[in-house]
């Protein structure tokens, strides 16, 4: 989820999201592929980004609709899409349903802005919820491929959560949503433990704060 507009503050010092540590080493090969890809086929660039971002949006907002208790249907995101588009956004959020009814998922917390005082970062998870009784992280995701930042995320979220609140660890692991873009299809992947991705994140973290340093005294 996007950072808040006043951003995560630690004794009134602004601190770094997640999504900002990861995006700063993010490699941006896969970004430029695509837009060459687009080019080479003829289409125009922004209108083939904006139409496949539109349906897995859509899907995404529908969970984000019903979680709350709200009409799926009413999403401004879905009713933006030709009748082509909003087939597909309904498909997947069909999809998605199907996956958390068979897994009694139950949302316990939904966008909860957390801090990390022992690192000295923020973030909003998704969701913390239940599956099949196992309280765990759940995260939706607009893409089509699962990439290795999204596991980043996912393992600074735990430690978020669980600095938090220590009496309630996530048992039930890393639950995945993922809507494609170009079509909304929907995927849901599975993570035990991402201990490996939650080292590699803690490596950011304190490599954020050495770039910092460099960037100022390269100025």
């Amino acid at each position: 989820m996007p950072t808040p507009s006043e951003g995560y503050r630690i004794d009134g010092k602004r601190v770094p999201s997640v999504t900002t540590i990861i995006g700063r080493f993010k490699e941006s090969g896969a970004l430029l592929r695509w837009a060459w890809n687009e080019g080479r086929e003829g289409r125009d660039l922004y209108a083939a980004r904006d139409k496949a971002a539109d349906i897995g949006t859509a899907a995404h907002a529908m969970v984000e609709a019903s979680i709350k208790g709200l009409d799926p249907e009413g999403c401004g995101q879905l009713q933006a899409l030709d009748a082509d588009g909003q087939s597909r956004a309904r498909n997947a959020f069909q999809a998605y349903q199907q996956w958390a009814s068979m897994c009694r998922l139950e949302i316990v917390e939904q966008e909860i802005q957390l801090i990390s005082m022992q690192h000295g970062f923020g973030g909003t998870p998704d969701a913390i919820g239940r599956v099949n009784g196992e309280l765990c992280l759940v995260d939706w995701k607009t893409s089509n491929s699962v990439y290795s930042d999204y596991l980043l995320q996912l393992a600074a979220y735990r430690q978020l959560w669980e600095e938090s609140y220590p009496n309630l660890r996530l048992t039930g692991g890393f639950h995945l949503c993922r809507f494609s873009k170009d079509f909304g299809d929907f995927a849901h992947h599975y993570y035990s433990e991402l201990d490996g991705a939650w080292q590699m994140f803690l490596h950011l973290r304190y490599a954020y704060e050495y770039d910092k340093e460099l960037r100022k005294r390269a100025a």
